[in-house]
Formats: structure tokens, sequence, C-alpha cells
């Protein structure tokens, strides 16, 4: 039986090519701000593009932070967040005032870089990963594997063995993270053609 992986719904996010991806990696996607529908799932997508306040206050409007909260933390969940997805499991952002759901205690900052290293942000592009462990999620990947980026703001761990992978622009920055039942991906796997499909093949299929 394919797994039911529901997308998060909260209006912020490119929910319709992950939806497609989803499917073509044998799962049933559910895009659905409906509790009793992220209920029924067997797993959990959280996506976002667009600024971290606005993504905390939808969650907020919809009812969905106390229900994430009680899926994830209490019912064990498996979650991936997917860029601002990612971003909104932490505990802050520079991005904004309003705490974030706190799955992983990490801060997310802003890329500030000194004038003459020329650096533009929001950063855009392919990037490799180094891996920091071994994970489920990226199972047939290595650090020859590429995924692609859009984001102005990076997580910054407060633990280390939270951390599943990073990439470098400018300087090291988080690029994954792993806690439990709890998984997070700065990058769009949607957008990563061979590797996001992988990726999101092992999050479907894995016991997580």
């Amino acid at each position: 039986m394919a797994a039911r992986v529901a997308v998060v719904d909260y209006g912020m996010g490119n929910i319709g090519s992950i939806s497609k991806m989803l499917r073509h990696v044998g799962a049933e996607p559910i895009v659905s701000a409906d509790p009793q529908q992220l209920r029924a799932a067997d797993k959990l997508i959280l996506p976002g593009v667009g600024h971290f306040d606005r993504a905390m206050a939808n969650l907020h409007a919809a009812g969905l932070v106390d229900e994430l909260k009680e899926l994830v933390q209490t019912r064990g969940t498996p979650i991936l967040g997917i860029c601002l997805g990612m971003q909104l499991m932490c505990r802050s952002s520079e991005e904004g005032t309003q705490p974030g759901l706190g799955f992983v205690e990490a801060r997310v900052r802003r890329f500030d870089f000194p004038g003459d290293r020329r650096l533009k942000v929001p950063h855009m592009g392919w990037r490799d990963l180094q891996l920091a462990k071994p994970s489920e999620i990226f199972d047939g990947l290595d650090d020859a594997s590429r995924f692609y980026f859009v984001h102005s703001y990076f997580v910054d761990c407060s633990e280390e063995r939270d951390v599943l992978a990073r990439a470098t622009y400018g300087h090291p920055f988080v690029a994954a993270f792993e806690r439990d039942n709890v998984r997070g991906v700065q990058f769009h796997p949607e957008k990563s053609h061979r590797f996001g499909i992988r990726l999101l093949q092992n999050f479907v299929s894995d016991t997580k």
C-alpha cells in the first residue's frame, strides 16, 4: 500500500511540485489543512516559501500549531520540513519575532557578508552536501549529490548531533537536520532532479 503523505497546506509553499514528485515516487499525497486528514497520514511534509512570521501566523490561523505539535512531538509522526518549512521547525528566526514550532533546538540566521565579499543574498543555485552522519533519508546519496537552494536565511543548530548535512555559501551552513522523527532540508528536493527524487523516495519508504 502506498504511504499516505500529507502536505500541510497553510497557504505558503511549492505544494503542486511536491505533490507531483510524491506521486512519482509512489506515495499518495494528501494536500490539506484539515486536522483529521493530517492525523490519518503516515507522514507529513511541511513546505514553505516566504516570510517566517507570516508563515507562523498562517499556521496559527489555521489551528495547525498545536495540531502539528501533537502529531510530531506526542504521536511521533515523521515529518519533513522543506526550505521555510525546515526553518519553521526551529525555535526562532532573525526574519521575525514569532516563535517557531520548536521541534529542533536551532535558530534561523540571515546570510550577512562583508561588502568586499560580494556574495548575493538570497543564495540561489546548486550545491554539494557534506554529510555529517548516516541517515536513511540520504540512503544511496553521497557527497557528490547536488541540490538546489533558494534562501536568504539559514539554520544554526544548537546541538551538533542534530546536523545531518552541511553546504557552503561563503561559510558552511546546515543544509539538513534530523532529530528522531523530525527532518528538515534547506534545499528544494522537488527542484533537485534525480537527487531530490531519491531523497523523497527514501523519506516515503523509510521506517522512521
